[in-house]
């Protein structure tokens, strides 16, 4: 299963297990060090950067999210 594969199961789970696993998953990220930490974001940035740059994907207004947060919350 690849990584594709894997976030179309995730996304298809019910959000109350989607939010277990979710702060499983920032739980486990306090095991790795600080540099890794900067290091695999910096790559993750690089990534996303080059995916809207190519036209890849396109942004969201911060208030769009903001609002689709609020309802994911109601």
């Amino acid at each position: 299963m690849n990584l594709t594969q894997l976030e179309a199961e995730i996304f298809s789970l019910p959000l109350k297990d989607r939010a277990a696993l979710a702060q499983r998953l920032l739980l486990s990220l306090e095991e790795v060090s600080e540099s890794d930490f900067e290091r695999l974001w910096g790559e993750e940035s690089a990534r996303r950067v080059a995916e809207f740059d190519a036209g890849k994907v396109q942004s969201i207004s911060g208030k769009l999210v903001a609002e689709k947060a609020r309802a994911l919350i109601r």
